[in-house]
């Protein structure tokens, strides 16, 4: 069970689309806390996906990352640095954008499986997806820039991997004390 499914037992289309909307504001204001770097750079992005998929589950973390490509493409200025524009969806940072999909979906995944409690569970329910988002993030930014792989994951890759094990620590502790909210009720 997700921590919303617990909240809201018997959720409407209306209080779905409310949840996709509140999580894609989260991933805009994510966006827009951004250390400069180049070609990739460094926001809160990946946590904000992770708390997402832990909160959501599998099929409305994909929809809400999904909700916000979207608002991205039609020109609403949601990603790193008020960026906005199909340019966003095919330059270097594309694969993390378009990984950011599956991240939800499968850090969701693994939350419905039973990593729902706990912060051990919720962490690498949180760790694991953030690194495999490395897969096709690095993959888009060696193709795209025309960069050999050891340049495009030393762009890509290794300046973020610290910051993904203290993200996926953070989204761990606030889905957990969520849950504790809860059960206190």
């Amino acid at each position: 069970m997700t921590l919303t499914q617990a909240a809201l037992p018997t959720r409407s289309v209306l209080a779905n689309t409310m949840l996709v909307l509140a999580g894609s504001i989260l991933l805009a204001m994510s966006a827009q806390v951004s250390v400069p770097m180049y070609p990739v750079p460094m926001t809160l992005q990946t946590l904000a996906v992770s708390m997402i998929g832990l909160a959501y589950g599998s099929r409305l973390g994909a929809a809400t990352v999904l909700a916000y490509l979207a608002e991205g493409a039609m020109g609403l200025p949601v990603f790193s640095n008020g960026g906005a524009g199909l340019a966003y969806l095919m330059g270097p940072t594309s694969g993390f954008l378009f990984g950011f999909v599956g991240m939800a979906w499968l850090t969701g995944w693994l939350v419905e499986r039973g990593f729902d409690r706990g912060f051990g569970k919720l962490f690498m329910a949180a760790f694991v997806p953030a690194l495999l988002l490395f897969v096709p993030g690095v993959g888009m930014l060696k193709l795209v820039t025309g960069m050999g792989w050891q340049a495009a994951a030393m762009a890509g890759m290794v300046p973020f991997l610290v910051g993904a094990v203290v993200k996926a620590v953070i989204a761990a502790m606030a889905i957990k004390g969520g849950w504790s909210f809860l059960d206190r009720r």
